[in-house]
């Protein structure tokens, strides 16, 4: 026969180091659980960002709103928006494009809406290491402090069709 039955009493329960050793990997299992939750608020590494259903004419009208009543200026034909401090800053992804650029006041608080027209796309902010999915329907709201200043690239690091890799924008901290 292939298979043998095991013993009746086959199971023998830990006994001297080799309880230690299980006892020190659970203590670890709980440590390493707690500093999860520990990381995200004390870090102040995760951004805990918000998300709203909108209907996507409705966040570009927002969107192309803000353009008329904050535009500062224009860069390759794009426009730059410089909302008021303690305000909202809109970014809006489609194909193939972030628009607007925005330009912050550092160590200024913002509440940066972002969402897309039209297909999945991936908000990266470089080089600092922020990526969030940006779906279609779906406001994503990150609260932020810009701390240093600098001009930020933003890509698209979702792939979204043939001109994904033209997908950059722009993030100007003063």
């Amino acid at each position: 026969m292939s298979i043998a039955v095991p013993e009746k009493n086959w199971f023998r329960a830990p006994e001297g180091a080799e309880r230690i050793w299980i006892g020190l990997s659970l203590v670890w299992c709980l440590i390493m659980f707690l500093m999860m939750p520990y990381w995200h608020f004390k870090g102040k590494q995760n951004s805990t960002g918000e998300a709203y259903r909108v209907a996507p004419a409705d966040f570009q009208a927002r969107v192309l709103r803000t353009v008329e009543t904050q535009s500062i200026g224009e860069e390759n034909g794009l426009p730059i928006v410089e909302p008021p401090p303690g305000g909202d800053a809109y970014l809006l992804g489609r194909m193939w494009q972030w628009y607007p650029i925005l330009k912050l006041k550092k160590d200024q608080t913002y509440r940066l809406h972002v969402s897309s027209m039209d297909l999945q796309h991936g908000f990266s902010l470089l080089p600092v290491n922020m990526n969030f999915h940006i779906l279609p329907g779906y406001d994503h709201v990150l609260t932020i402090t810009p701390t240093a200043s600098g001009e930020y690239q933003v890509i698209c690091n979702e792939f979204c069709g043939i001109g994904h890799h033209l997908m950059t924008g722009k993030i100007i901290v003063e």
